[in-house]
This record gives C-alpha cells, structure tokens and sequence, in this order.
C-alpha cells in the first residue's frame, strides 16, 4: 500500500518556507527604515531597528545553513520561531510608534502562518501572545516618525479600536484559515483514498486480462507436450513395460485438465472485450447486494421500465460497482430490518434508488452530506471499526466515483410518520448507452 501524502507530517512548515518568508520581511522592514530616515528625513531611532533586522538575518543565515531548506519543523520548533518574528516585529513598532503604525497590521502574519500550519492549541497561544504585544503597545511606545513642526497625537480610545481590530482580525483570519486549511487536507485525503480504490478496481479488471495473456503464451508448450505424451503411448503399446502406461495416461489426463483451465482463462480476455464488461441492469444490482446479503437485514429489489423502454445495457464500470456498493453497504449499516433497492428506466434516464428505514439522515447536515469527515448519521448499527464510523468519507467516495460517471447523486430522509434515509442516483440513459457502444465497437 502506497504512503499517505497527506499524514500529519506533510502538514508541518519547511525551514525553506520560513526563511523565505522571513527575507521578504526583512526586505520590507529594511526599506521602510531606509525610506522615513534618508527620504523623509524623520527622525527615530534607525539604529536600534538595524540591530533588530539585523538579528533577524543572521537567525536566517544559521537556519540556512545549519539545516536543510525540506526540512520539516516540529510543532515545537516552529512556534518558537514564529514567536521570535512575532517579538522582532513588535520591538519595531515600539521604537516606530506603536499600535499608530500603520504596519501594526503585520502583526497577525505568525498567527496566520501558525492557523494554517499548527495545532489550534500552538496558534491559540500566538493569538495571545499577540494580543499581549498589542496591549502592551496601546501604552508603551516611541512616537511615531513625523515632522518636527507638526503636534501627532492619537487618543487612547483611537489606540484601543486599533486594539479591538487587531483582535477581531486575528480571531477571524486563524478560524477561517485553520478551516480551509483542514478542509484542504481532508479533501486531498479523500482524493487520495478515491484514486486508491480505482487503482484497486482497475487493477482486478486487468487481472483478467493478464490470465488470457498468460494462457495464450502456455498454449503452445502445452500442445507439444500433448503431443510427446501421444507418441509415446503409441510406441508404448508396442514395447509395453509395467506401469508406463497408467503413468502416461495419468500424464495425458493432466495435460487436459491443464488445456481445460487456459481455455477458461483465455475466455476471460475474450469475454472482457464482449459480453464481460456489458451488464443487464439485473446483473448490475445483482453484483452490488451479493457481498451484502448476510448482514441479517432484508433487501427487497424491484426493477421496472417505463412504458415500452427496455432495459438498459450498462458498460461494466468499476466506479458504478463500487459507488453503489458503498451506499448499499451504508444503508445496510444504519437499516433496522430492511433496504428497499428500486430500479427503473425510461427511454432518457436510469435510476436506482436505496431507501434503508433507520433513523435518517440529520436535518442538520443534510445539505453538506457528500463531504469528506463529515459526521451526521447515528452510529449504533455499524458493525465496521468504531475509528471509521461516521466519517462520510466512504460517502464522499461513492458521491465522486457516480458523478464521475455521469450520475446526479440526491440524499433526502424519508417522508414521516416513518423514518429512514434516501439516495437516488439518476443517469441519462443515452450518456451510458453510448459508452457501451464504444466499448463494444473497441472490442470487436
């Protein structure tokens, strides 16, 4: 089984990344100093700042060279340098005129990198410790650069809305970072675990073909040997010596059963071009319950056509075996005796509907079902490992693997007095019809 590129390791911050980001803020710093002492000509204390930037550098420069640019940082270890940055940063705006500095605002940067990359716990602390800095810099500060000849002067209720915005503005840009970063994560997840399964699918299907392969390739050497075996029962019935007989004939028994089983392998690459990927709606449903036949829960099947329309000949898709599996396997878990499986065609559509009578989907998450890691549906009846239950990825998967194929995908509750979750899943007909064409004109 292939690594999970997406573990927790992969979500930790590169010294690389760090130190990139650190030079653009000590280009950035470098010249606004340069720009306000020589340009404007304000006066403040730049020598202090150089030595702030300066320290800011030279951390860069040991980060640079004493560790690799992939190397990835502990939790720990970034947080400490984040701090650092953090603390650099507000020593700069105590000498350069505190919370009336129109750069305080970088001052949520480290809490924004920390939302995207840290524990909430590690990126709770930054807030904090940023707000500390921002409380301490409402008070404690240089004046900011101005000229000389001009009075600035900011009141104390000016300095505390720049307070409450640095605040308001941190909380909201970590909890909305933290959120799609997550979401990122577990959709790149679930992704990764929908491509596994169609390599596992795809890779059965080819099996198939492999088998014809290989029973082609035996073909010949098997003939040859039949026909050693043959010449030497001829010349054994002239010079017969005992026991060589029953031992050729009990070789040329086995060499027929061995022509029987490549003819059968070499049926299946024969019939995987043909009839082996066309299947009947009856066979379709047929191979989706068979695995699930033994829960102890009914399945009640019913298939119609509207009017005159008849029933659909389906290319052999993976994906559709797999999806429909899935939510059959889901509504099994969550039935308290039944699972109703309706299937029915008209002349433009095909549509299977499973209908379980257990408690339902929750109101609640109704609209997001389909999301990877989303958790709703009770878990009382699942019999699969209690880690996994709940998650929705499985849902997320079957969702994907059916609207790839062409498929609406529709999840609603049952209507009261009685309770139960519903997924129909409808496909135009003629999208399903024409790859079948194709597959078949391919393997002609």
């Amino acid at each position: 089984m292939r690594p999970n590129v997406y573990d927790e390791d992969s979500r930790r911050l590169r010294v690389g990344t760090l130190i990139t980001l650190r030079w653009i803020a000590i280009i950035g710093q470098t010249i606004a100093c340069l720009v306000i002492y020589l340009i404007l000509n304000f006066d403040f204390p730049v020598g202090l700042c150089f030595v702030f930037i300066v320290a800011s550098g030279t951390l860069n420069f040991g980060l640079r060279f004493g560790t690799s640019g992939t190397f990835r940082l502990s939790d720990l270890e970034a947080v400490v340098l984040l701090s650092y940055d953090l603390i650099q940063l507000s020593f700069l705006l105590y000498l350069t005129g505190g919370v009336t500095n129109p750069f305080v605002m970088l001052l949520l940067a480290p809490v924004t990198i920390s939302a995207v990359s840290l524990p909430r716990n590690l990126t709770l602390f930054l807030g904090i410790t940023m707000l500390a800095a921002a409380t301490f810099l409402c008070v404690e500060f240089e004046p900011l650069p101005w000229y000389e000849n001009e009075a600035l002067r900011f009141p104390l209720l000016y300095r505390a809305s720049i307070w409450a915005s640095l605040a308001l503005s941190a909380a909201f840009i970590a909890l909305y970072a933290a959120r799609v970063s997550d979401e990122g994560r577990l959709l790149a997840t679930a992704l990764a675990a929908t491509e596994l399964v169609l390599e596992r699918e795809q890779h059965l299907s080819q099996l198939d073909g492999l088998a014809a392969a290989a029973a082609h390739e035996l073909g010949t050497p098997l003939a040859t040997i039949t026909l050693i075996i043959r010449e030497l029962q001829k010349s054994s019935s002239k010079c017969p010596a005992e026991g060589l007989k029953d031992d050729l004939d009990l070789l040329a028994q086995e060499a027929g059963r061995c022509r029987e089983i490549l003819g059968k392998l070499a049926s299946l690459g024969a019939d995987q071009g043909t009839m082996m990927n066309v299947l009947s709606i009856d066979t379709l449903i047929e191979e989706v319950v068979e695995p699930q036949r033994e829960f102890g829960v009914k399945l009640d099947i019913t298939k119609r056509g509207a009017g005159a329309a008849s029933p659909p000949a389906l290319a052999r898709n993976p994906a559709i075996l797999y999806g429909l599996g899935n939510l059959v396997e889901n509504a099994i878990d969550f039935a308290e005796t039944r699972v109703r499986i309706d299937a029915w065609w008209s002349r433009d559509l095909v549509t299977i509907l499973i209908e379980d009578d257990g408690p339902g989907f929750s109101p609640t998450i109704l609209d997001r079902l389909g999301d990877p890691y989303l958790r709703g549906r009770p878990t009382e009846r699942r019999t699969k490992n209690d880690s996994q239950s709940g998650l929705g990825l499985g849902l997320f998967i079957a969702k994907t693997l059916l609207e790839r194929s062409g498929a609406t995908v529709e999840t609603y509750n049952v209507s009261p007095p009685r309770t139960g979750a519903v997924v129909k899943v409808t496909w135009p007909r003629p999208a399903l019809e024409i790859s079948t064409g194709k597959l078949a004109a391919s393997g002609a």
